[in-house]
Protein backbone atom coordinates (compact mmCIF):
# COMPACT_ATOMS: atom_id res chain seq x y z
CA UNK A 1 0.00 0.00 0.00
CA UNK A 2 1.24 3.45 -1.15
CA UNK A 3 0.48 7.24 -0.18
CA UNK A 4 0.02 6.55 3.78
CA UNK A 5 1.58 9.09 4.90
CA UNK A 6 4.94 11.02 3.89
CA UNK A 7 5.33 7.87 1.12
CA UNK A 8 4.92 5.42 3.88
CA UNK A 9 4.07 1.78 2.29
CA UNK A 10 3.50 -1.08 3.37
CA UNK A 11 5.57 -3.64 2.18
CA UNK A 12 4.00 -7.37 1.71
CA UNK A 13 0.67 -8.33 2.25
CA UNK A 14 -2.44 -9.68 1.36
CA UNK A 15 -5.71 -7.43 0.42
CA UNK A 16 -8.89 -8.68 1.45
CA UNK A 17 -12.56 -7.64 0.54
CA UNK A 18 -15.69 -7.82 2.63
CA UNK A 19 -18.97 -6.44 1.93
CA UNK A 20 -18.37 -3.58 4.61
CA UNK A 21 -14.25 -3.11 4.33
CA UNK A 22 -11.43 -3.37 2.71
CA UNK A 23 -8.76 -5.31 4.49
CA UNK A 24 -4.84 -5.23 4.16
CA UNK A 25 -2.83 -8.18 6.41
CA UNK A 26 1.02 -8.88 6.87
CA UNK A 27 2.13 -11.53 4.72
CA UNK A 28 4.55 -12.83 8.00
CA UNK A 29 2.53 -11.45 10.66
CA UNK A 30 -1.39 -12.17 10.59
CA UNK A 31 -2.24 -10.39 13.41
CA UNK A 32 -0.86 -7.00 11.92
CA UNK A 33 -3.79 -5.67 9.81
CA UNK A 34 -5.24 -2.13 8.66
CA UNK A 35 -8.92 -1.98 7.58
CA UNK A 36 -10.84 0.73 5.91
CA UNK A 37 -14.69 1.18 5.18
CA UNK A 38 -15.98 0.94 2.08
CA UNK A 39 -18.09 3.60 2.58
CA UNK A 40 -14.98 6.30 2.91
CA UNK A 41 -14.00 5.45 -0.78
CA UNK A 42 -15.26 8.38 -3.45
CA UNK A 43 -14.05 6.05 -6.47
CA UNK A 44 -11.47 4.10 -7.66
CA UNK A 45 -9.17 3.68 -11.01
CA UNK A 46 -6.27 1.36 -12.33
CA UNK A 47 -3.01 2.11 -13.23
CA UNK A 48 -1.79 -0.24 -15.77
CA UNK A 49 1.85 -2.26 -15.45
CA UNK A 50 4.33 -0.71 -17.07
CA UNK A 51 8.28 -1.44 -17.77
CA UNK A 52 9.46 -2.16 -13.93
CA UNK A 53 6.37 -1.11 -12.72
CA UNK A 54 3.80 -3.64 -11.20
CA UNK A 55 -0.25 -2.65 -11.72
CA UNK A 56 -1.70 -0.34 -9.46
CA UNK A 57 -5.30 0.35 -8.34
CA UNK A 58 -5.59 3.69 -7.08
CA UNK A 59 -8.84 4.52 -4.35
CA UNK A 60 -9.43 8.38 -3.95
CA UNK A 61 -10.91 8.80 -0.42
CA UNK A 62 -12.99 11.00 1.71
CA UNK A 63 -11.32 13.77 4.06
CA UNK A 64 -11.08 12.25 7.61
CA UNK A 65 -13.89 13.06 9.80
CA UNK A 66 -13.70 14.06 13.48
CA UNK A 67 -14.78 11.08 14.82
CA UNK A 68 -12.36 8.72 12.86
CA UNK A 69 -11.43 5.91 14.97
CA UNK A 70 -7.78 5.73 16.11
CA UNK A 71 -5.42 3.78 14.19
CA UNK A 72 -1.75 3.85 12.98
CA UNK A 73 -2.20 6.05 10.23
CA UNK A 74 -4.39 9.05 11.52
CA UNK A 75 -3.67 11.42 8.08
CA UNK A 76 -1.93 11.89 5.13
CA UNK A 77 -1.37 14.61 2.28
CA UNK A 78 -2.59 12.58 0.04
CA UNK A 79 -6.25 12.00 -0.50
CA UNK A 80 -6.01 8.49 -2.12
CA UNK A 81 -4.01 5.37 -1.53
CA UNK A 82 -2.46 2.77 -4.01
CA UNK A 83 -2.61 -1.07 -3.83
CA UNK A 84 0.45 -2.42 -5.91
CA UNK A 85 -0.27 -5.89 -7.14
CA UNK A 86 3.15 -7.46 -7.60
CA UNK A 87 2.26 -11.03 -8.05
CA UNK A 88 -1.35 -10.41 -10.43
CA UNK A 89 -4.61 -10.54 -9.26
CA UNK A 90 -5.67 -6.76 -9.88
CA UNK A 91 -8.28 -7.28 -12.20
CA UNK A 92 -10.22 -10.03 -10.23
CA UNK A 93 -9.97 -7.56 -7.04
CA UNK A 94 -11.46 -4.49 -9.59
CA UNK A 95 -14.31 -6.82 -10.71
CA UNK A 96 -15.54 -7.64 -6.95
CA UNK A 97 -14.68 -4.34 -5.65
CA UNK A 98 -16.35 -2.71 -8.53
CA UNK A 99 -19.45 -5.42 -7.53
CA UNK A 100 -19.48 -4.13 -3.75
CA UNK A 101 -19.20 -0.60 -4.55
CA UNK A 102 -22.24 -0.96 -6.40
CA UNK A 103 -24.29 -2.86 -4.34
CA UNK A 104 -23.33 -0.97 -1.28
CA UNK A 105 -24.34 -3.58 1.24
CA UNK A 106 -22.57 -1.44 3.64
CA UNK A 107 -25.93 0.51 3.79
CA UNK A 108 -28.16 -2.61 4.52
CA UNK A 109 -29.06 -2.93 8.08
CA UNK A 110 -28.04 -6.25 9.90
CA UNK A 111 -32.06 -7.67 11.03
CA UNK A 112 -32.07 -8.26 14.75
CA UNK A 113 -33.54 -11.62 15.63
CA UNK A 114 -35.26 -11.71 18.93
CA UNK A 115 -37.31 -14.07 20.67
CA UNK A 116 -40.29 -12.99 21.92
CA UNK A 117 -43.01 -15.14 23.49
CA UNK A 118 -47.05 -13.22 22.74
CA UNK A 119 -49.75 -16.36 23.65
CA UNK A 120 -49.01 -19.26 21.58
CA UNK A 121 -46.98 -17.03 19.58
CA UNK A 122 -43.11 -17.59 19.47
CA UNK A 123 -40.52 -15.48 17.65
CA UNK A 124 -37.31 -17.90 16.37
CA UNK A 125 -34.21 -17.15 16.64
CA UNK A 126 -32.10 -17.77 13.26
CA UNK A 127 -28.70 -20.22 14.18
CA UNK A 128 -25.36 -18.61 12.98
CA UNK A 129 -22.22 -19.77 13.24
CA UNK A 130 -20.80 -23.11 14.30
CA UNK A 131 -24.14 -23.65 16.49
CA UNK A 132 -26.13 -23.26 13.08
CA UNK A 133 -23.85 -25.45 11.45
CA UNK A 134 -23.94 -28.00 13.51
CA UNK A 135 -27.89 -27.69 13.52
CA UNK A 136 -27.85 -28.40 9.65
CA UNK A 137 -25.94 -31.22 9.86
CA UNK A 138 -28.16 -32.76 12.53
CA UNK A 139 -31.42 -31.52 10.37
CA UNK A 140 -29.85 -33.58 7.41
CA UNK A 141 -29.64 -36.27 9.63
CA UNK A 142 -33.15 -36.52 10.77
CA UNK A 143 -34.06 -36.01 7.10
CA UNK A 144 -31.91 -38.76 5.81
CA UNK A 145 -32.89 -41.01 8.31
CA UNK A 146 -36.68 -40.70 7.91
CA UNK A 147 -36.02 -41.14 4.10
CA UNK A 148 -34.53 -44.65 4.96
CA UNK A 149 -37.70 -45.45 7.15
CA UNK A 150 -40.14 -44.87 4.40
CA UNK A 151 -38.04 -46.87 1.97
CA UNK A 152 -37.63 -49.91 4.09
CA UNK A 153 -41.66 -49.35 4.59
CA UNK A 154 -42.24 -48.97 1.14
CA UNK A 155 -39.99 -52.27 0.33
CA UNK A 156 -41.88 -54.06 3.49
CA UNK A 157 -45.87 -53.36 1.73
CA UNK A 158 -44.49 -54.51 -1.44
CA UNK A 159 -43.25 -57.61 -0.17
CA UNK A 160 -47.08 -57.62 1.38
CA UNK A 161 -48.69 -56.99 -1.85
CA UNK A 162 -46.16 -59.77 -3.63
CA UNK A 163 -47.75 -62.20 -1.53
CA UNK A 164 -51.20 -61.04 -1.72
CA UNK A 165 -50.82 -61.68 -5.37
CA UNK A 166 -49.26 -64.95 -5.33
CA UNK A 167 -52.46 -65.81 -3.40
CA UNK A 168 -54.32 -64.35 -6.15
CA UNK A 169 -53.02 -66.00 -8.68
CA UNK A 170 -53.60 -69.19 -6.70
CA UNK A 171 -56.97 -69.19 -6.62
CA UNK A 172 -57.48 -68.06 -9.98
CA UNK A 173 -55.92 -71.08 -11.26
CA UNK A 174 -57.84 -72.96 -9.10
CA UNK A 175 -60.94 -71.27 -10.60
CA UNK A 176 -59.77 -72.28 -13.63
CA UNK A 177 -59.38 -76.01 -13.06
CA UNK A 178 -62.82 -76.07 -11.72
CA UNK A 179 -64.42 -74.28 -14.62
CA UNK A 180 -62.39 -76.12 -17.35
CA UNK A 181 -65.38 -76.61 -19.44
CA UNK A 182 -66.22 -72.59 -20.01
CA UNK A 183 -62.54 -71.69 -20.75
CA UNK A 184 -60.72 -72.88 -23.85
CA UNK A 185 -57.26 -74.44 -23.59
CA UNK A 186 -55.91 -71.23 -25.61
CA UNK A 187 -57.77 -68.51 -23.14
CA UNK A 188 -56.01 -70.52 -20.17
CA UNK A 189 -52.56 -71.05 -21.19
CA UNK A 190 -52.44 -66.96 -22.69
CA UNK A 191 -53.58 -66.45 -18.99
CA UNK A 192 -50.82 -68.87 -17.37
CA UNK A 193 -47.79 -67.28 -19.79
CA UNK A 194 -48.76 -63.81 -18.01
CA UNK A 195 -48.75 -64.95 -14.53
CA UNK A 196 -45.44 -66.36 -15.58
CA UNK A 197 -44.25 -63.16 -17.27
CA UNK A 198 -45.06 -61.34 -14.06
CA UNK A 199 -43.29 -63.89 -11.94
CA UNK A 200 -46.37 -65.54 -9.45
CA UNK A 201 -46.82 -68.62 -11.53
CA UNK A 202 -48.03 -70.37 -7.71
CA UNK A 203 -44.66 -71.55 -7.02
CA UNK A 204 -43.92 -74.91 -5.27
CA UNK A 205 -42.57 -73.31 -1.45
CA UNK A 206 -41.94 -75.38 2.00
CA UNK A 207 -45.13 -74.08 3.30
CA UNK A 208 -47.12 -75.73 1.36
CA UNK A 209 -45.69 -78.82 0.24
CA UNK A 210 -42.66 -79.46 3.70
CA UNK A 211 -39.67 -80.48 3.29
CA UNK A 212 -37.49 -83.48 2.27
CA UNK A 213 -38.24 -85.90 -0.66
CA UNK A 214 -42.03 -84.61 -1.44
CA UNK A 215 -41.47 -81.08 -1.64
CA UNK A 216 -38.19 -81.69 -4.24
CA UNK A 217 -40.72 -84.05 -6.19
CA UNK A 218 -43.30 -81.67 -6.79
CA UNK A 219 -40.29 -79.11 -7.05
CA UNK A 220 -39.01 -81.44 -10.36
CA UNK A 221 -42.73 -81.76 -11.34
CA UNK A 222 -43.29 -77.74 -11.58
CA UNK A 223 -39.64 -77.12 -13.12
CA UNK A 224 -40.89 -80.33 -15.61
CA UNK A 225 -43.89 -77.77 -17.01
CA UNK A 226 -42.13 -74.33 -16.38
CA UNK A 227 -38.31 -75.05 -18.31
CA UNK A 228 -40.36 -77.19 -21.40
CA UNK A 229 -40.78 -73.95 -23.72
CA UNK A 230 -37.41 -72.44 -22.93
CA UNK A 231 -35.26 -75.42 -23.71
CA UNK A 232 -37.22 -75.77 -27.24
CA UNK A 233 -36.11 -72.49 -27.67
CA UNK A 234 -32.41 -72.70 -26.57
CA UNK A 235 -31.56 -75.69 -28.86
CA UNK A 236 -32.59 -78.85 -25.49
CA UNK A 237 -29.96 -77.40 -23.40
CA UNK A 238 -29.67 -74.84 -20.66
CA UNK A 239 -26.78 -74.21 -17.90
CA UNK A 240 -27.76 -74.58 -14.29
CA UNK A 241 -26.42 -71.04 -13.63
CA UNK A 242 -29.35 -69.82 -16.43
CA UNK A 243 -31.79 -72.79 -15.36
CA UNK A 244 -31.45 -70.96 -11.97
CA UNK A 245 -32.07 -67.51 -13.01
CA UNK A 246 -34.84 -68.07 -14.87
CA UNK A 247 -36.99 -70.04 -12.02
CA UNK A 248 -36.15 -67.02 -9.23
CA UNK A 249 -37.24 -64.27 -11.96
CA UNK A 250 -40.58 -66.37 -12.39
CA UNK A 251 -41.10 -67.17 -8.87
CA UNK A 252 -41.11 -63.47 -7.36
CA UNK A 253 -40.13 -63.46 -3.75
CA UNK A 254 -40.08 -67.00 -2.91
CA UNK A 255 -36.69 -67.74 -4.30
CA UNK A 256 -34.76 -70.93 -4.51
CA UNK A 257 -31.72 -72.22 -3.00
CA UNK A 258 -29.22 -73.73 -5.31
CA UNK A 259 -29.34 -76.53 -3.34
CA UNK A 260 -32.99 -77.24 -3.52
CA UNK A 261 -32.76 -76.38 -7.37
CA UNK A 262 -29.57 -79.62 -8.16
CA UNK A 263 -31.80 -81.67 -6.00
CA UNK A 264 -35.14 -81.39 -7.45
CA UNK A 265 -33.22 -82.00 -10.90
CA UNK A 266 -31.81 -84.81 -10.25
CA UNK A 267 -35.27 -86.12 -9.89
CA UNK A 268 -35.93 -85.80 -13.00
CA UNK A 269 -35.31 -89.04 -14.75
CA UNK A 270 -36.94 -90.75 -11.39
CA UNK A 271 -40.13 -89.18 -12.18
CA UNK A 272 -40.28 -90.16 -15.90
CA UNK A 273 -40.34 -86.37 -16.98
CA UNK A 274 -38.95 -85.18 -20.63
CA UNK A 275 -35.73 -83.76 -18.60
CA UNK A 276 -32.60 -84.46 -17.37
CA UNK A 277 -30.09 -83.57 -15.60
CA UNK A 278 -26.23 -83.88 -17.04
CA UNK A 279 -22.93 -83.30 -15.75
CA UNK A 280 -20.09 -82.85 -18.29
CA UNK A 281 -16.73 -84.02 -17.73
CA UNK A 282 -15.25 -80.85 -16.48
CA UNK A 283 -18.16 -80.70 -14.17
CA UNK A 284 -20.41 -78.43 -16.00
CA UNK A 285 -23.97 -78.92 -15.48
CA UNK A 286 -27.07 -78.61 -17.92
CA UNK A 287 -30.75 -79.14 -18.09
CA UNK A 288 -31.53 -81.03 -21.11
CA UNK A 289 -34.32 -82.43 -23.18
CA UNK A 290 -34.68 -85.96 -22.75
CA UNK A 291 -35.03 -86.12 -26.67
CA UNK A 292 -32.19 -84.32 -26.94
CA UNK A 293 -29.79 -86.50 -28.78
CA UNK A 294 -25.78 -86.55 -28.52
CA UNK A 295 -25.47 -87.46 -32.16
CA UNK A 296 -26.94 -84.60 -33.28
CA UNK A 297 -24.95 -82.43 -31.11
CA UNK A 298 -21.75 -83.58 -32.37
CA UNK A 299 -22.69 -83.66 -35.78
CA UNK A 300 -23.56 -79.91 -35.68
CA UNK A 301 -20.27 -79.38 -34.19
CA UNK A 302 -18.72 -81.01 -36.61
CA UNK A 303 -20.90 -79.30 -39.57
CA UNK A 304 -20.03 -75.99 -38.08
CA UNK A 305 -16.27 -76.65 -37.99
CA UNK A 306 -15.93 -77.96 -40.98
CA UNK A 307 -17.81 -75.46 -42.69
CA UNK A 308 -15.73 -72.64 -41.02
CA UNK A 309 -12.28 -74.03 -41.48
CA UNK A 310 -11.91 -73.78 -37.61
CA UNK A 311 -13.60 -72.70 -34.67
CA UNK A 312 -13.00 -71.04 -31.11
CA UNK A 313 -15.84 -71.44 -28.60
CA UNK A 314 -16.94 -68.33 -28.96
CA UNK A 315 -17.35 -68.04 -32.45
CA UNK A 316 -19.41 -71.45 -32.45
CA UNK A 317 -21.60 -69.35 -29.60
CA UNK A 318 -22.68 -66.65 -32.14
CA UNK A 319 -23.29 -69.27 -34.42
CA UNK A 320 -25.36 -70.86 -32.43
CA UNK A 321 -26.77 -68.52 -30.99
CA UNK A 322 -25.88 -70.36 -27.34
CA UNK A 323 -23.64 -69.23 -24.27
CA UNK A 324 -19.88 -69.72 -24.81
CA UNK A 325 -19.96 -71.93 -21.89
CA UNK A 326 -22.46 -74.60 -23.51
CA UNK A 327 -20.26 -74.14 -27.08
CA UNK A 328 -17.28 -75.27 -25.57
CA UNK A 329 -18.66 -78.47 -24.02
CA UNK A 330 -20.31 -79.38 -27.49
CA UNK A 331 -16.77 -79.25 -29.05
CA UNK A 332 -14.80 -80.92 -26.34
CA UNK A 333 -17.73 -83.67 -26.64
CA UNK A 334 -17.01 -83.66 -30.24
CA UNK A 335 -13.36 -83.59 -29.50
CA UNK A 336 -13.84 -86.81 -27.14
CA UNK A 337 -15.93 -88.89 -29.93
CA UNK A 338 -12.90 -88.53 -31.92
CA UNK A 339 -14.26 -85.87 -34.78
CA UNK A 340 -12.15 -82.87 -33.93
CA UNK A 341 -9.19 -81.98 -32.69
CA UNK A 342 -7.29 -78.93 -30.99
CA UNK A 343 -5.05 -76.14 -30.76
CA UNK A 344 -3.97 -74.51 -27.81
CA UNK A 345 -2.06 -71.39 -27.96
CA UNK A 346 -1.73 -68.16 -27.02
CA UNK A 347 -4.59 -66.72 -29.26
CA UNK A 348 -7.08 -69.23 -27.63
CA UNK A 349 -8.21 -72.79 -27.74
CA UNK A 350 -8.89 -73.41 -31.60
CA UNK A 351 -10.73 -76.64 -32.45
CA UNK A 352 -10.00 -78.54 -36.43
CA UNK A 353 -11.85 -81.40 -38.15
CA UNK A 354 -9.70 -84.29 -37.26
CA UNK A 355 -8.54 -85.84 -40.66
CA UNK A 356 -6.91 -88.84 -38.63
Amino acid sequence: IYQLKNNAKLDVGVVLLTTHRLIWRDHKNHECCIALSLSQIIYFEEQAAGIGKSAKIVIHLYPVTANKEPGPYQQSKFPYIKLSFKEHGQIEFFRRLTEEMTQKRWETPVPQTISTATGSQTGKTRAVGIVGIERKIEQKRKETEQNISEAFEDLSQLMVKAKEMVELSRSIANKIKDKHGDITEDETIRFKSYLLSMGIANPVTRETHGSGTNYHMQLAKQLGDMLLAPLEERGGMMALTEVYCLVNRARGMELLSPEDLVNACKMFESMQLPLRLRVFDSGVMVVQLQSHSEEEMIASALDNVTDKGSLTSEEFAKLLGLSVLLSKERLLLAEKMGHLCRDDSVEGLRFYPNLF
